[in-house]
C-alpha cells in the first residue's frame, strides 16, 4: 500500500513539473509575442510618419512649382517690356 502511494506521489510530482514547464514556455511565448507586437507597432508608426513626410514633400514641391511658374511668367513679361523699351 505504501508503494502505491509513492508512485502516485511521483506521478503528481511529475505532473507538477510538467505544469511548471508548460507555464514557463507559455510565459516565454507571451513575452515573445508582446515584443513582436511592439516591433510591429513601431514599424507601422514609422511607415505612417514616412507617408506623412512624403505628403508634406509633395505639397512643398507643388508650392515650389507654382513659384517657378510665376517667376517664369514674370521673366517673360520683363523680356517683352525690355524689347519694347529697346524700340523706343
Amino acid at each position: 500500500a505504501g508503494r502505491g502511494k509513492m508512485a502516485a506521489g511521483g506521478a503528481a510530482d511529475a505532473q507538477a513539473r510538467f505544469g511548471h514547464s508548460v507555464k514557463g514556455l507559455l510565459t516565454e511565448k507571451v513575452t515573445s509575442c508582446g515584443t513582436d507586437v511592439i516591433a510591429l507597432t513601431k514599424q507601422v508608426l514609422k511607415g505612417s510618419r514616412s507617408a506623412e513626410l512624403l505628403g508634406q514633400a509633395a505639397r512643398n514641391m507643388v508650392m515650389q512649382e507654382d513659384a517657378i511658374l510665376h517667376s517664369e511668367d514674370s521673366l517673360r513679361k520683363m523680356a517683352i517690356i525690355t524689347t519694347h523699351l529697346q524700340y523706343q
